[in-house]
This record gives structure tokens, C-alpha cells and sequence, in this order.
């Protein structure tokens, strides 16, 4: 039964106030009182049962406050962490829905975008060269010309005519940005006044008419209001996975611990046929940058990847995307998986997806030529991609981008995600710290009148784009991938057991005959560790190796296996495994992978000459550092 009662509040900023309350009220309805009466923001506070900061009150539209014990009379603790009023790029960012939807805690970390947006992109010179048109075939029932001749059944199409993209098998909801480019520039004055702007919601610098913000603002300096709108186009058309192995691989970290898993998507851009002028986005490997993660939270670590960067380039690739899981086991007997997204009461990414989403394309622009945009750069290609499960209750991959408003009001810091509603975002109201311009989105009430809504909050749908996420008929390999040969081990999985070290080094090659030496070297994993690893003496040859990778040049390779760098690295191999001598003098057993060859022992202690670790009696490679005792 109800009843209602009387709760303090205290705070060290504010003192005691009290509130009515009833022991039916939602916990979300009584904090929001708190949040209102106090003028605090949605962020950097929480309300505790105990003063050292023990049983916190978390909101929720379906728990009553006689779950938490509340009774007449009680103090509760509010407590407030100015840090959160810092730019979200300091701060850890954090997803948290219900219903087993991902929960994590995301760094932003300092790296640079690695695209140079002075140059653009191959796909888009390819693009720009091409003609685009949707030619038809002579329609002999309605065409009553000759066989040279063309009307209007059968004349070439616009690559955005909207007919035939809605007749199309399924139908294509989105142009590609390159035919939104030809629509822009298609008229009369062949886009003379055509500006793709960068939308900005902060005040211009430099206005001398007033003093700084909260002192005052102006029309000349004051950010124009946004008016949401759904984006009609999108920069990338389809995503493609080359083989099936790629994804196998990084899904064995959820398989083996049940723990949620990001990564980083390399690849390159390439033309897509199926969409006019369209672009797709090629996975050719992941890259796991270092992370914390459990069943429902993933922490990013502070990572340097410009080493990763640098690998790619001299392959030919470039970060084109992110990835994470969002898989909860249904039957463990049949794999099926929980189905949690796309319902009529859930969502397909939450806000705080939607926000990390528009920071890794902030961090990655789009290159676009100067006389469309002043800048130099429109939106970014940087894809989203989530696995998670379907209807089928199946693993499945969804690909989506934020349109480039969301990444305006990301980069900007003007959008935060809401507490308990993971499909709803929320739009910042001006501080004394910050000007926000208002923010505005087009409903349907329910007699169907379109009305402008304030985006507090803000329905996360108008800011998505979906892409087509898919695996091809025939595999393609970019890297080598055999079956009965185990790739090398993939970077910061050492929770799982999986180190990279000089030993996996080992005993990867020992899998190899000699003549199949770049097949040995055809793995991503690998040439990130021999970049990054600073004890072996490859950095000066190893884009050498990079070109015969890349190039599949078994000449070069053999070139690269002849190196004194090289040399160097089987005499360690060799004194890691005394037997051996070199790739080309290996001992091989009967399959024709190299036999494991038994390792010596030492009677008493010794040091690294490598990490200068005291090492125990009995070991000839270091402990610390895995190399070979000299």
C-alpha cells in the first residue's frame, strides 16, 4: 500500500532540503525532483543512502522507492563531481542500457585522425572520373525510335533519379555522397553556389562588441539554431568483412570468456557496384587495441597506435571503422543468442554508442575538394559496426554512421546521453561555461501534424544511418588465411593466455616450410608486433617486408629473408631453439611443420642481456622478455 513520507537531502553545496515523496513513486520521478530543485545538470552527481558514498540510488522508470528501503524521516546524500563539467574528451564515457545491451566505459584517447584531409581518398578520384549514369536497354514496347535513337523509356538516368532507386532489389534508401554530389552540382549553374558546410554550435572567436561568454553574445558570433534533420545520403554504402575468418577470429574472445570485445577496422575504400556511384568499406583484419572488459562493460585503454597507422599505410590500408560486441548466450547447445536490439521498445545503438560513433568520425574526416567545401573536409567514411543478435536469435552484424549534424554536436560537446533511456539522447542547455544553441527535431502528434520538438531529449534515430553489413560469395584474402595452420596470436588478448612474444614468434614460423616464408609473413597480427617490438633489429628492412606483403612479391620476400636483420633474428631463433640453424636448414616432421625441438638448461642464475632481468637456474630464454640467453 502507498503511503507518503517525508526524505532528506544533503549536500555539501547546498545544504538539507526536504521532499515529499510516496513509497509508489518511480525512483527516476523522485530524483528528478532532486535534479530540478537542486539545478543540477544530468551529469557528475548521484544520491546515496550512506555518506561514504555506499548504496547509491540509481534511476529507473520501472523500480518504486519502496525497492530501496526509503522511510519516513530518512537522510539520503547528494553528492557532486565537478570534474564532469569538463569537455567529454577528458572524461571516461560510459554506456549503460537495460536489457543486456553493452555497458561501457570508452576513453577518448589524444591520437590524431591519421588521414591527411588535403588529399583525397582513391575512391572518391575513381569516382569523380566516373560517369554515373543508369543506362537502359531499348524498351521495344514503348520505344518507337531506331535503334540509335533514345526517349524518354530508355535515355540514361541520373545516379540519383528516384525512381529507380526506390524499383531496386531492395530498394536503396540512401544516395551515395557522390550522387548527392552530381544532384547538388547538377542544375544550370553546375553548382556554382554549392557550399557543403561544416556546421558549427560554438561562438566564433574574436567578437570585441561584448566581453566573453556569460558576459554577452551577439547575431555575428552566435552559433545559428539546428533544425535535425534525417540525412538522405551517407558516405559509405555497404560494409564487406573479405572472409568469414576475420570475424571468426575476433568473435573466440567472446566465445572463450562471455566478455564484450572493440576493436579497431583496417581495410580501404572501394567502389561499390550495386549502389550508383556507391562506396564500400573492405575489412581486411581488426586490430584489438588494449582494453578492459567484462560481460557488459568494455574500458578502452590509452593506446598509441600510430605504429598500427604506419603498418597499414605501407599495406595499402587505413583505419576505415570500429566494432564491438553486444552478445548475450541464449541456448549454449544451439549458439543462439539473445535478441535485444531493433524491438518496438528497444533501440539499434544507444546514445552513448551514437556519441563514441561521433568521435571516431571526427577523428577520421572525409577529404573533400575545396570548392564544395572550404574546409577541405565533409562528414567522415568511418563506420560503425555491431554484433549482436537478430530475430533468429543469430549472431548478426549491423553497420551504421551518425549523420554529419550529430557529429557537429558531438565535436562541439553540446550532446549527452540521458540515464535510463538508452535510445534517448539530450541536448546541453547553456552554463556559464557554455553556450548551446537550441536544438530541434520534427515529430508527428498523434493526428499526424508534423511540430517542432526541443531536442531535450532527443530520439537517437534522427541521428543514424544505416549501412549493409555482409560477408562476399567467394572470400577474399588479403592476408593468408590455412586452416590447418594457427594464425599468429592477436595483440593485448593476455587475459586469454595469448601472449605476443618472441616464442609465439617461434613457434609460428615453425609451422612454415622454407619456401613458404611470406605466406609466414601474410598476417596483420604479426607485422603490428614486429613493428612494435623494439628488441629485434627490423625496423630499417621491414618495409621490405611490408612491400612483399603487400605486393605479394615472393622476390622481395626472399630479398627481405637474405637481410643481416634478418640473420639476426634466426641466430636468436636459433639460440631460442638450439637445434635449429636457420628457415632454410629447419628439421622438419612428417606433416612438413617443423618439429618442436627440446630446450637446454642452465645451472645457475643468470641476467637478460636483452631487459637485464635476473633470470632462475634452469631457463635459457628470459622470463621477462622471452629471448634467447647469450
Amino acid at each position: 500500500m502507498s503511503k507518503s513520507i517525508t526524505v532528506r537531502v544533503q549536500s555539501a553545496e547546498h545544504g538539507t532540503r526536504r521532499f515529499e515523496t510516496k513509497t509508489s513513486e518511480t525512483v527516476a520521478d523522485f530524483l528528478n525532483k532532486i535534479q530540478k530543485d537542486f539545478e543540477l545538470g544530468d551529469l557528475g552527481w548521484n544520491l546515496y543512502q550512506q555518506r561514504n558514498k555506499t548504496g547509491v540510488i540509481r534511476t529507473s522508470r520501472s523500480k518504486k522507492m519502496d525497492s530501496y528501503k526509503v522511510k519516513h524521516g530518512d537522510m539520503l546524500y547528494l553528492m557532486i563531481d565537478d570534474r564532469n563539467n569538463k569537455s567529454r574528451d577528458d572524461l571516461s564515457q560510459k554506456m549503460e542500457t537495460e536489457n543486456g545491451s553493452v555497458m561501457s566505459e570508452l576513453k577518448i584517447g589524444n591520437a590524431s585522425s591519421s588521414n591527411d584531409v588535403s588529399v583525397l581518398d582513391e575512391v572518391d578520384i575513381i569516382l569523380e572520373k566516373t560517369d554515373g549514369k543508369i543506362y537502359r536497354k531499348r524498351n521495344e514496347q514503348l520505344c518507337r525510335h531506331g535503334p540509335q535513337g533514345k526517349c524518354l523509356h530508355c535515355v540514361p538516368l541520373e545516379p540519383y533519379d528516384e525512381e529507380f532507386l526506390k524499383s531496386c532489389d531492395p530498394p536503396i534508401k540512401f544516395l551515395s555522397f557522390h550522387s548527392y554530389i552530381r544532384k547538388l552540382t547538377g542544375g544550370i549553374d553546375k553548382g556554382k553556389f554549392v557550399n557543403l558546410e561544416n556546421i558549427s554550435c560554438k561562438i566564433k572567436s574574436g567578437c570585441k562588441e561584448h566581453p566573453p561568454w556569460p558576459g554577452g553574445i551577439c547575431t555575428k558570433c552566435q552559433p545559428n539554431a539546428v533544425t535535425l534533420k534525417r540525412q538522405t545520403y551517407r558516405h559509405v554504402d555497404n560494409i564487406m568483412f573479405e572472409n568469414a575468418s576475420i570475424a571468426d577470429r575476433f568473435l573466440n574472445f567472446w566465445r572463450s570468456t562471455g566478455n564484450q570485445r572493440c576493436g579497431i577496422l583496417y581495410g580501404r575504400y572501394e567502389p561499390f557496384k550495386d549502389t550508383p556511384l556507391g562506396i564500400k568499406a573492405t575489412i581486411t583484419a581488426i586490430y584489438e587495441p588494449p582494453q578492459k572488459s567484462s560481460r557488459n562493460k568494455i574500458e578502452l585503454l590509452e593506446d598509441n597506435n600510430d605504429t598500427v597507422n604506419a603498418v597499414a599505410e605501407k599495406l595499402g590500408l587505413k583505419a576505415i571503422g570500429w566494432i564491438f560486441t553486444d552478445l548475450v548466450a541464449e541456448c549454449l547447445q544451439q549458439g543462439t543468442v539473445k535478441n535485444f536490439r531493433g524491438k518496438v521498445d528497444s533501440h539499434f545503438l544507444s546514445a552513448e554508442e551514437c556519441i563514441m560513433a561521433g568521435h571516431f568520425q571526427n577523428r577520421y574526416p572525409n577529404p573533400c575538394p575545396t570548392n564544395l567545401s572550404s574546409d577541405g573536409h565533409f562528414g567522415s567514411k568511418f563506420v560503425t559496426v555491431i554484433v549482436t543478435g537478430d530475430s533468429n536469435n543469430q549472431i548478426h552484424f549491423e553497420g551504421y554512421q551518425v549523420s554529419n549534424q550529430c557529429m557537429a554536436l558531438v565535436r562541439d560537446d553540446c550532446l549527452i546521453p540521458t540515464k535510463d533511456v538508452p535510445e534517448l539522447g539530450y541536448v546541453k542547455e547553456s552554463s556559464n561555461e557554455q553556450y548551446v544553441p537550441d536544438v530541434f527535431y520534427k515529430d508527428k502528434d498523434n493526428y499526424g501534424n508534423e511540430v517542432t520538438q526541443l531536442a531535450r531529449p532527443l530520439p537517437v534515430e534522427y541521428l543514424l544511418v544505416e549501412i549493409p553489413a555482409a560477408f562476399p560469395v567467394e572470400p577474399q584474402f588479403t592476408f593468408r588465411v590455412t586452416e590447418d595452420i594457427k594464425p599468429f596470436v592477436i595483440e593485448n588478448r593476455e587475459e586469454v593466455g595469448d601472449v605476443q612474444d618472441f616464442s609465439a614468434l617461434v613457434q609460428h614460423l615453425r609451422q612454415f616450410a622454407p619456401d613458404k616464408f611470406l605466406d609466414a609473413m601474410s598476417d596483420f597480427h604479426l607485422l603490428i608486433y614486429l613493428a612494435k617490438t623494439e628488441m629485434l633489429p627490423l625496423r630499417e628492412k621491414l618495409g621490405m617486408l611490408l612491400e612483399a606483403v603487400k605486393n605479394k612479391d615472393e622476390d622481395i620476400a626472399h630479398h627481405f629473408m637474405k637481410t643481416e636483420e634478418w640473420a639476426t633474428v634466426e641466430q636468436m631463433m636459433s639460440a631460442h631453439s638450439p637445434s635449429v640453424t636457420s628457415l632454410q636448414q629447419q628439421s622438419y616432421n612428417g606433416s612438413g611443420a617443423m618439429a618442436a625441438q627440446p630446450q637446454g638448461g642452465t645451472s645457475e642464475p643468470w641476467t637478460c642481456a636483452h631487459c637485464t632481468f635476473i633470470n632462475q637456474a634452469g631457463f635459457s630464454t628470459c622470463d621477462m622478455c622471452s629471448l634467447p640467453r647469450q
